[in-house]
């Protein structure tokens, strides 16, 4: 368990999704610059808004979960919780795309995000026999299904831009045999398809997901991630929804880079301030450790250059399975949330 997917289960989507994007653009919610108006808590307290554009240019979702806590706290008065949420409510995050409505919400976040001049964010996990029947278990029916699925996140993306972080786990789930050998031909096949449709689009950049420092060397991937379409994506993602250090994603990204034509990456650095969690068994360690720390702000400034940029792939505070009095995965628990902002320094 611990070996498969370490950190990486409760990915499931969680979100807004297009009908939170469609209310806040139809009620007014947001301004021409993305930030909410003056009629939210948020707003009010002047926490959402966008940063310099050179090293952050994504969209900050003005109507996402912990923006609504900053809400619900400054009308119960919680002035000190409010301003520790909004430690997550000011900074983008991925948004994840469901499996009912894909062109809708792909356009919707990126028709907010251009709104905005900014570039969406987006997270593909609809995978068929997602996460081995586990806590995120679910993704689409079959191939086919899948597919279909992906032609409407392309088409709802069009023109504008879009930075893609490709079906966490996918790869993985292959390499240590959690998914059946049975599935393996096809699931590369998808994935090197999807990265192949998704750069059809004149704006979008793709970033195939391959691990984390904590799970296998890079030895053990760059064969699989050349095979799930490497070569023609921009990149690949590493500590997705995982707690390893920004120093040791790197250090594992350059080595696996190396192996991948000097490919570049980008890190998850949403929850590892403090690094992994030591304190349990290792299988359970994965999943909603305590005493857990946001980690460096999403951009694309990072001194680096092979790493395109630091993103908070995983939202902060939505839970990453039924674990530790946690939540299913994906639901927001503002507990956590409150948690890895009191950690933060």
């Amino acid at each position: 368990m611990y070996g498969s997917y370490n950190g990486r289960s409760g990915m499931r989507r969680a979100g807004a999704g297009v009908g939170a994007v469609a209310v806040l653009l139809l009620t007014g919610c947001s301004s021409p610059s993305g930030s909410p108006s003056g009629s939210g808590g948020a707003g009010k307290r002047g926490a959402i808004g966008r940063h310099p554009e050179d090293s952050a240019p994504y969209w900050v979702n003005p109507d996402g979960n912990a923006a609504r806590q900053v809400a619900a706290y400054t009308a119960d008065g919680d002035g000190n919780a409010a301003g520790l949420i909004e430690k997550i409510a000011r900074q983008p995050v991925g948004e994840w795309i469901g499996p009912d409505r894909p062109e809708a919400e792909a356009k919707g976040f990126t028709e907010a995000a251009a709104k905005a001049d900014r570039e969406a964010l987006l997270v593909l996990y609809n995978i068929p026999h997602r996460d081995c029947g586990r806590f995120s278990k679910g993704g689409a029916a079959d191939g086919a299904t899948y597919r279909t699925w992906l032609e409407g996140v392309a088409k709802g993306i069009g023109d504008r831009r879009a930075t893609v972080i490709l079906e966490p786990d996918a790869l993985l789930h292959m390499v240590d045999g959690c998914t059946p050998q049975e599935f393996h031909e096809e699931r590369y096949d998808l994935l090197k398809g999807a990265v192949e449709r998704l750069k059809q689009q004149p704006d979008t950049r793709v970033y195939v997901d391959a691990g984390n420092a904590g799970w296998r060397t890079p030895d053990a991937l760059f064969q699989p991630l050349r095979r799930a379409g490497i070569g023609a994506a921009d990149g690949f993602a590493v500590n997705v929804s995982n707690f390893q250090t920004t120093a040791v994603s790197t250090d594992f990204g350059k080595r696996l880079s190396a192996k991948v034509g000097d490919k570049p990456f980008v890190i998850d650095t949403s929850r590892n301030g403090n690094g992994p969690y030591r304190g349990g068994a290792p299988e359970e360690n994965w999943c909603n450790p305590p005493g857990r720390a946001l980690g460096e702000t999403p951009t694309t400034d990072t001194g680096d250059a092979r790493v395109d940029a630091y993103l908070w792939v995983k939202r902060p505070g939505e839970s990453d399975g039924n674990c530790k009095g946690g939540p299913k995965a994906g639901d927001w628990w503002p507990e956590y949330a409150l948690g890895l902002a009191r950690a933060t320094k």
